[in-house]
């Protein structure tokens, strides 16, 4: 038997103990968290699926993992032979865990979940559908906790204060601004739960998370004080004096709930997407929950001048280290066997030489060949593969500086492309210049200027399964609501200082994949009769692939953004770069390209 049928069989036994015929592991921490410390990777240790996204149901007779189109081909291979079923989330005619678990269970059978690993909006819908089933809900149940022996222990790691030279306001600053918006809203207080928002509020960064600065913790403020729930050994001696001095409670991270069992005739406000089913359970029997998108996450998403200098800073040395290692790549392709992995720990190598580097943003996604097309594919020692010149190559990877989180995706082709090749990969490029160039009015939501930069993508029959673009945080997530551009509804428009990714792609399964990624910064554009209107800025700043692109296929317009992106990441970029070979070869990948003649005529 293998581990996985071990662990499940585990499970069930406890199941049968409780009399549960379905149990629910979402796989995240109680914090909602995407990257998760490894103490909270449930979903990865009853199933092997080690995507960042995934919900297990365990029932009886079978076990299935809903995941989203990132995932399907990564999800095939880690599934095969576990006897798990792939369940395609969030495409056309999917059925959901909702329905799938309304269709199969009987009115009287037990479902149960975590609570604590869940978020209110979801726990609502599943108990609302499920209960008028008549079946039965266990709301705080943690069985995995139970049968995972060799459970790793939680971070001891200790935090850190986020200095004031980088953070730009101090926590004084921060708790006005919260304190404003809730007076404004009559509300008395609100809960921390995510901890990209804590170490926000509270200027507090740590190691608890690989690839994210974060800590832990819990927190809650009123309007006349705040709370930190934390583990006391993370904090030391001066760093714990200096937060008390500033009127912060410390309390012991085990004592959040029952702290929250105290709170009674309050107004709280809570974020039912981003607060787990626990923390609503254990306030909204005694106190007036204001169900709306989280404060913090609202001010944390709109970047000050402060932030955006900074983050400008750090997208030039990032744009730097991605120069250095696209020239050592097409230096050395035919001097040494050059795989995937070695490409990642070279992006790496790179990026330590910035200043103020503190490490990846997220694992490499280095993908060579068919591997491209696998949207978050994370190489391994078993799927590693070498890098030759007969097919596209796909790196996306980014870096955490004390000054700013970047996230860029490059393709490339080290030979000859198909013609195939470069008409997806023009395709690919005009739909990103047309994000990257809209003019759009205030208040336009995400999925507006989602329809718009797949249009080109669409004209060809085209399109890709994920979403467009994602906020990013500073030095913090790389990953940031509450916004999102992207086909899903959401209703938090577009606004001025969010910081956002631009990366449409293209992947054909069993090929190559292309996807073109750059960060862009939200800026006002000038107003006209019809009112206010916004635009982009493009951050990210290293050369895209001339060769690969079909100039026949470009509008002037498209080649004019082109050249003049090329123009400014020479400028920027060229300081940085020492050695001569290098600076000869980064000025002819930014040299400026001409239409035909026929297309300027037309």
């Amino acid at each position: 038997m293998t581990k996985i049928a071990e662990r499940i069989s585990g499970l069930r036994e406890l199941m049968h103990k409780h009399q549960i015929d379905a149990y629910l592991i979402t796989g995240t921490d109680p914090h909602l968290s995407e990257y998760i410390p490894k103490w909270w990777k449930t979903r990865q240790w009853i199933s092997g699926f080690t995507g960042s996204y995934g919900k297990v149901l365990v029932t009886i007779d079978e076990v299935l993992l809903w995941t989203d189109t990132r995932y399907f081909l990564q999800a095939t291979e880690e599934l095969k032979n576990t006897g798990i079923r792939l369940m395609k989330d969030r495409v056309p005619d999917a059925v959901s865990l909702e329905e799938w678990t309304f269709q199969n269970l009987k009115p009287g059978n037990k479902f149960a979940f975590d609570g604590s690993t869940i978020s209110t909006a979801e726990a609502d819908l599943l108990t609302s559908k499920l209960t008028a089933n008549g079946i039965k809900i266990e709301f705080d149940l943690d069985l995995v906790g139970q049968v995972w022996s060799e459970r790793p222990n939680p971070s001891d790691t200790p935090a850190y204060e986020f200095p004031l030279i980088y953070a730009g306001k101090s926590r004084t600053e921060r708790f006005d601004m919260v304190r404003k918006m809730l007076f404004s809203k009559n509300l008395d207080s609100t809960i921390i739960s995510l901890l990209d928002d804590l170490a926000w509020i509270f200027n507090l960064r740590g190691n608890d998370i690989e690839y994210a600065p974060l800590v832990s913790a819990y927190g809650y403020i009123d309007l006349e004080n705040v709370w930190l729930f934390i583990n006391p050994d993370k904090l030391g001696p001066d760093f714990r004096t200096v937060l008390e001095e500033e009127g912060i409670f410390i309390k012991p991270y085990s004592d959040f709930y029952s702290f929250l069992t105290r709170l009674t005739n309050k107004r709280i406000q809570i974020d039912p997407v981003r607060t787990n089913f626990k923390i609503y359970r254990s306030l909204s029997d005694r106190n007036e929950i204001d169900n709306s998108v989280a404060l913090i996450t609202k001010l944390k998403a709109v970047k000050d001048s402060h932030e955006i200098d900074n983050i400008r800073n750090a997208h030039e040395k990032d744009g730097a280290a991605m120069v250095y290692s696209l020239f050592w790549l097409y230096q050395n392709i035919d001097k040494e066997n050059i795989t995937e992995i070695y490409i990642g720990n070279k992006l790496n190598e790179f990026r330590k030489k910035q200043p103020l580097f503190m490490g990846d943003s997220f694992h490499p996604i280095v993908g060579f060949g068919d591997h491209g097309a696998i949207v978050h594919y994370h190489a391994t020692d078993q799927t590693n593969v070498c890098i030759t010149r007969d097919n596209l190559l796909l790196i996306d990877s980014g870096g955490q500086y004390l000054d700013g989180t970047t996230d860029i995706t490059r393709t490339i082709c080290l030979g000859t492309p198909t013609t195939k090749q470069r008409e997806d990969f023009t395709s690919c490029l005009k739909a990103h210049i047309a994000l990257a160039t809209v003019h759009f009015p205030v208040g336009t939501k995400g999925y507006s200027l989602d329809s718009i930069t797949r249009k080109p993508l669409w004209d060809r029959g085209i399109n890709y399964g994920h979403g467009t673009g994602h906020g990013i945080g500073y030095f913090l997530s790389v990953h940031e609501g509450p916004m999102s551009i992207r086909t899903e509804f959401n209703n938090e428009p577009i606004s001025e200082g969010h910081l956002l990714s631009n990366e449409p792609g293209i992947y054909r399964e069993g090929e190559y994949g292309i996807r073109i990624e750059n960060v862009i910064l939200c800026k006002r554009s000038p107003a006209t009769e019809f009112g206010e209107f916004l635009c982009f800025e493009t951050i990210s700043l290293c050369p895209i692939d001339k060769h690969l692109i079909v100039l026949d296929m470009l509008k002037p317009e498209e080649l004019s953004w082109i050249n003049q992106y090329h123009e400014t990441v020479f400028q920027k970029i060229s300081p940085h770069l020492r050695e001569r070979g290098i600076l000869e070869w980064f000025r002819l990948q930014c040299a400026p390209m001409r239409l035909p003649d026929k297309i300027l005529k037309n």
